[in-house]
């Protein structure tokens, strides 16, 4: 796969098409700051699973993939499909998913 073009679309927009098989793409209306600071809470979540399961550490584990979907749902790659909700329960959606995850950065 190219890196520098973006993945395939579905017809309608809703997923991206990625060696054949289909994903749900981020919501297009979350602001590309917003989406970049959630793609970095993502990796970071993703680089913490793969750190708990070297070190066979469940706990920590079960902590790093909670992150992970709570950053794939801020994105709109999981729970309710984007295309489905208002503008304000997007808007919110993202909003608490960062606001949570910038938290646990804090704390």
């Amino acid at each position: 796969m190219n890196t520098d073009q973006p993945p395939e679309r579905t017809p309608d927009g809703h997923h991206v098409v990625i060696r054949g098989r289909k994903w749900r793409a981020t919501d297009p209306s979350v602001p590309e700051e917003t989406a970049a600071r959630l793609r970095r809470h993502l990796m970071a979540a993703r680089r913490a699973v793969h750190s708990a399961t070297t070190a066979d550490d469940e706990q920590a584990e079960r902590a790093a993939r909670s992150r992970v979907n709570r950053a794939k749902i801020a994105l709109g790659e999981r729970g309710a499909p984007w295309w489905e909700q208002s503008d304000e329960e997007r808007r919110h959606r993202w909003e608490e998913g960062l606001t949570s995850l910038d938290a646990e950065d804090d704390a």
